[in-house]
């Protein structure tokens, strides 16, 4: 078994790419099978160093390793010497027509109240009149003759699709300048490389149909690839993702503090029947089946992903999330705040609130209270019972209960209305940084 993914080197990797990756990556785990990383860089205008280099930063952050990288631009040789077979054969053919042409063909179809698919002039084309064109300076793009058939497959996700092939331009494969479009590429590619399980979005269904006929022009049999296409992700309100994913790529997430496990367990349950759990990645193998994944376009929800996010945070050990806190961050740090983060930059705040230099608001309503509160405060050593005991002997003194009792304390040293448990968060601040916050809120 071996499967790829397959991201163009052109910008920022984005949640519904990221899904891709998840689950060929999981897949692949749970089967034993080989993962390739392909980088399908053939656009040399748009394709950059930068972002190939970014998109693997990203699928390490998300824990995904691969044991294979291929770059398309390494592989030229490859795609034209499959591009000579299917020459020989006559299922790629030369064309000159100017994209002028070519819509105004398209648009003549149109007015006449038929589809605006291609009508394969060049097929007609003499061979003293190709030698004409040459001559004249007009360099060919070169389209593939697809089969007048129905294609059919046993999709894993999407039942037995069908794809009509008549009704389906003759694609265009290589461009004028060489270049090689990505439906050619690809299938030379998954041939040559011994993939066997194709995983991919639901917009490359027609494709799929395409290029199982281009697999059996190049004499391969298409019965040695399973695939699985996997819905769109949709935003919270039904519409397409793709207008939103200036704020969902993969390094914005990372920066606003998303966890890779959060990230990569949602995206995993995403579009079935299981609810999601901030797992590590070798968990989520152990039960990942594609076979789940409904047919219905799922809703990439981020407060579910905050929500989870939450849990993950919850269930991490100092050991692990300690090289991410501050140098001077404890376990006893860590233990009291993380049940009450929503995001790991947020243990920058209450590190500066039990360590730092914090400037408590003035709170003339209750300098009595606090007053007061400053006399009955303990002497050191701290413990998790020093917060029970002051409050109990506040208690007594003011008679107040409740929130009466604690918001003002909570207030003056934390600056926070809700947070940690203050038995926590007491200890970690000591008697004098109390004593300080204390008279600063009374003045």
């Amino acid at each position: 078994m071996k499967l790829r993914f397959a991201p163009s080197p052109t910008g920022l990797l984005h949640v519904g790419n990221a899904r891709q990756a998840v689950a060929n990556a999981l897949f692949a785990r749970r089967h034993g099978g080989c993962f390739l990383l392909r980088m399908d860089d053939t656009d040399a205008g748009r394709s950059r160093d930068e972002y190939a280099g970014g998109i693997e930063q990203d699928l390490r952050w998300l824990g995904i390793e691969w044991d294979e990288t291929v770059r398309q631009s390494d592989r030229r040789d490859r795609y034209e010497a499959a591009a000579q077979r299917l020459r020989a054969t006559g299922r790629l053919y030369p064309c000159f027509e100017s994209e002028d042409e070519l819509r105004f063909k398209r648009e003549l179809r149109l007015r006449q109240n038929k589809p605006p698919v291609y009508d394969r002039a060049m097929l007609r084309l003499t061979p003293e009149q190709r030698a004409q064109a040459e001559a004249n300076g007009k360099v060919p793009y070169w389209r593939f003759r697809l089969s007048d058939r129905v294609v059919t497959w046993n999709d894993l996700v999407m039942g037995r699709p069908q794809v009509k092939l008549p009704p389906i331009s003759d694609p265009v494969v290589i461009r004028a300048d060489g270049t090689v479009l990505y439906a050619f590429a690809s299938v030379v590619d998954d041939i040559e490389l011994g993939i066997t399980h194709v995983m991919r979005g639901e917009d490359h269904l027609s494709n799929t149909g395409v290029q199982l006929d281009m697999i059996e022009a190049l004499g391969a049999d298409p019965r040695r690839f399973t695939f699985a296409h996997l819905p769109l992700l949709l935003d919270e309100a039904g519409g397409k993702l793709s207008k939103r994913f200036d704020g969902l790529s993969l390094r914005a997430l990372r920066h606003d503090g998303i966890e890779p496990r959060a990230l990569v367990s949602y995206l995993a349950r995403l579009g079935t029947s299981e609810d999601p759990e901030a797992l590590p990645f070798e968990e989520l193998a152990k039960s990942w089946d594609v076979r789940r994944v409904s047919r219905s376009a799922p809703r990439f929800d981020m407060r579910q992903l905050l929500a989870l996010n939450r849990r993950a945070l919850h269930g991490l050990p100092f050991a692990e999330i300690r090289d991410r806190l501050p140098p001077e961050a404890t376990d006893a740090f860590w233990n009291a705040v993380r049940g009450n983060l929503d995001m790991l930059g947020e243990a920058r705040h209450w590190w500066d609130v039990v360590g730092g230099a914090f400037v408590p608001p003035v709170q003339e309503a209750q300098a009595t209270y606090l007053a007061d509160a400053l006399a009955l405060l303990p002497e050191e050593p701290w413990g998790p019972e020093t917060w029970r005991d002051w409050t109990g002997a506040l208690r007594e003194r003011s008679g107040r209960r409740g929130h009466e009792l604690f918001g003002p304390l909570r207030l003056a040293l934390t600056g926070e209305e809700k947070g940690p448990e203050m038995r926590d968060l007491l200890p970690l601040m000591g008697r004098e940084r109390v004593a300080g916050r204390l008279r600063v809120a009374a003045s």
